[in-house]
C-alpha cells in the first residue's frame, strides 16, 4: 500500500496533474481538451499524463486518432482512507495532549 500512496502523492504533487484530475472528475476527456488550458508543449504535457497513468489515477483508451482519458477512483479512495486514518490518529493524540495540559493547569 505504501508504494501506491507514494505514486499517488508524487503524481498529485504537481499543479498540472492536479488540474487534469480536477477536470476528469467531471467526466472523460480527450487529450487535446486536457492539454488546451496548459501553456506547455504537448510532449511535456504527455509526460504528466504518463505519470498519472503510472500512478493508476487515469486510464486511456484510443479510438482512431483520439485518445480519451478517464479517472480511476480506487487510488483516490485509498489515499482518502489513509488520510482519514491519519486524521483520527492525530486528533486522538491532540485530545490526549489537551487533557494533559488541562490537568497540569489545574494543579
Amino acid at each position: 500500500m505504501a508504494n501506491h500512496l507514494d505514486s499517488f502523492f508524487g503524481a498529485m504533487a504537481d499543479p498540472t496533474r492536479r488540474a487534469v484530475i480536477e477536470r476528469l472528475i467531471a467526466g472523460p476527456a480527450p487529450v487535446s481538451e486536457l492539454h488546451a488550458p496548459h501553456d506547455m508543449a504537448l510532449p511535456s504535457f504527455l509526460k504528466h499524463l504518463k505519470r498519472l497513468e503510472a500512478a493508476g489515477l487515469v486510464r486511456s483508451e484510443k479510438a482512431g486518432r483520439v485518445r480519451t482519458l478517464h479517472i480511476e477512483a480506487a487510488p483516490l479512495a485509498e489515499a482518502e482512507n489513509w488520510l482519514a486514518r491519519q486524521r483520527r490518529l492525530w486528533e486522538g493524540r491532540l485530545d490526549r495532549l489537551t487533557a494533559l495540559a488541562e490537568s497540569l493547569d489545574k494543579d
